[in-house]
């Protein structure tokens, strides 16, 4: 059974193309047996939602089976009196004004826009119909806008699909189609690509995960694997539906349009790395370093440092644990960014109370120097690459960031996996198991004492020329081969 079902009142209704499209009328929906249904999506098209109807009973019945409606019961009931929606209409009426400022030719009365899983049939309302479709998640829906002393949006009601205008079918056709990811099969001799895989970038960040000669070989990697790789930025959230799975390259945090990405991504059904958890596990280092204490997993010596419990006695009590110089790091820092290296009693002061102000909780931790850190690339449970990042010259980080911004980065040794000195896999390995099964890069320093796990990133480097100098192209392969994996398997499980 193909992954979404569209289910329509009647089939005349129906004046398209079905081909890729798995169709049922309301009739035989609420007549099929709901084990053969678990786990598929239903588009619920049809021409009422009223209560009792076809259509509030297939979104109904679809929930009971386990189902992913559109819409939900709950979307029926909140978009069925004015009453219990106009909370959103100023927003969507802000927006519709700032829209038609730079309009001149709409009709004086008012007039009707009709939205197609967020697309508008005019495309001067692309904002209002996303946002519009981000509130109410209704296949179709049609606003009525009004003008009296100023614009405004006189009500919101669902769109049968018998009411989709001839004009309007064929932006109907590919929202649906970008929705669902049904595609149609195009000419030529070339095979279509059986997988769409969105990776997330931002083009402005200054030190992001991959570079761009990094991101083209993704893009080339996954033609040989019959993958689709569009490479897309923050502006693009709505469009994550059209996609089979989702790539985080650009630098994740909790309280990031990145972890946004991940959540909605995981919530539509697509294959994502990195999956939210994987980022909620990582992005903390106060609560990677309890996750690496319980298991007996060895770290530097470490110390939460709570702000209301940061006063003389703890200071006395840091110097007489760690000495000088000790290190402080805010929670969720990224490449060497928010840690600061106390040498003495005013610095540990003047650093912590700076820190304390951007996080409840910070970390404190005795200095281990070394000349360089491990990097261990890990692939659902397996190793991939192995790297030595030097020390910026001079200093005692990997990237040595500038009071006026600026930063400079140590160089780098790749190396085959199997020169890797003894047990260093196993302990990366031990770590990543404890976060999950995506794409990681273990931070591990290495002294006379053993080897010491600083870090596990959910988002580590993969740039060209560095963590690809062994593999080269054989590791863009790699990582993609993996999301066809899961596609398969996720696709295998839903029917």
């Amino acid at each position: 059974m193909a992954r979404y079902t569209i289910v329509v009142d009647r089939m005349a209704d129906w004046k398209w193309s079905a081909e890729g499209l798995n169709l049922k009328t309301a009739e035989e929906f609420l007549a099929m047996d709901a084990a053969s249904m678990a786990g598929t999506r239903v588009v619920n098209l049809c021409r009422r939602y009223d209560y009792l109807s076809a259509g509030y009973y297939c979104s109904l019945l679809s929930e009971a089976r386990g189902q992913l409606p559109m819409p939900t019961v709950a979307d029926v009931l909140a978009l069925s009196r004015k009453s219990l929606y106009e909370f959103a209409v100023p927003e969507l009426e802000d927006r519709l004004r700032r829209t038609l400022k730079r309009l001149s030719d709409l009709p004086e009365s008012g007039f009707s826009l009709d939205v197609f899983f967020g697309q508008p049939d005019d495309k001067r309302f692309q904002r209002l119909a996303a946002e519009c479709f981000d509130i109410f998640r209704f296949p179709l829906l049609r606003l009525h806008l009004q003008f009296g002393k100023r614009w405004k949006i006189r009500d919101i009601e669902p769109l049968g699909l018998h009411q989709v205008s001839s004009e309007s079918g064929e932006i109907f056709q590919q929202a649906l189609r970008a929705y669902t990811r049904a595609r149609r099969q195009p000419g030529g001799s070339r095979p279509s690509a059986l997988y769409s895989l969105a990776i997330l970038h931002d083009p402005g960040e200054r030190l992001p995960p991959s570079d761009e000669a990094a991101l083209e070989r993704f893009v080339r990697a996954g033609l040989a694997l019959r993958m689709d790789v569009e490479l897309i930025t923050q502006k693009d959230y709505r469009r994550i539906p059209e996609f089979d799975a989702l790539f985080i390259r650009a630098t994740t945090s909790i309280d990031h349009y990145t972890y946004q990405f991940a959540r909605k991504a995981e919530q539509e059904g697509l294959v994502v790395i990195d999956d939210p958890q994987s980022i909620l596990r990582c992005t903390n280092k106060v609560y990677l370093d309890e996750l690496l204490d319980r298991h007996g997993l060895p770290r530097p010596k470490s110390r939460t440092i709570n702000r209301l419990g940061f006063n003389e006695k703890m200071v006395t009590e840091l110097e007489r644990e760690f000495g000088y110089p000790l290190v402080l790091k805010i929670p969720d820092g990224s490449f060497s960014r928010g840690i600061r290296k106390a040498e003495n009693r005013e610095q540990l002061l003047e650093f912590a109370h700076e820190l304390l102000r951007h996080s409840r909780l910070i970390l404190a931790q005795e200095f281990m120097y070394t000349p360089f850190d491990w990097r261990v690339g890990i692939l659902n449970g397996q190793p991939l690459y192995l790297c030595q990042y030097l020390m910026s010259r001079a200093h005692w980080q990997i990237v040595d960031h500038r009071g006026d911004g600026s930063f400079r980065e140590g160089g780098y040794k790749t190396l085959p996996l199997d020169t890797a000195p003894a047990g260093l896999l196993e302990l990366a390995l031990k770590a990543t198991s404890l976060i999950g099964e995506g794409l990681y890069g273990v931070d591990i320093k290495q002294t006379d004492a053993g080897f010491f796990i600083i870090e596990v990133n959910d988002n580590p480097s993969i740039d060209h020329g560095v963590e690809d100098k062994i593999l080269q192209e054989d590791l863009y392969t790699r990582i993609l081969s993996e999301f066809v994996r899961r596609i398969r398997v996720q696709h295998a499980a839903t029917g």
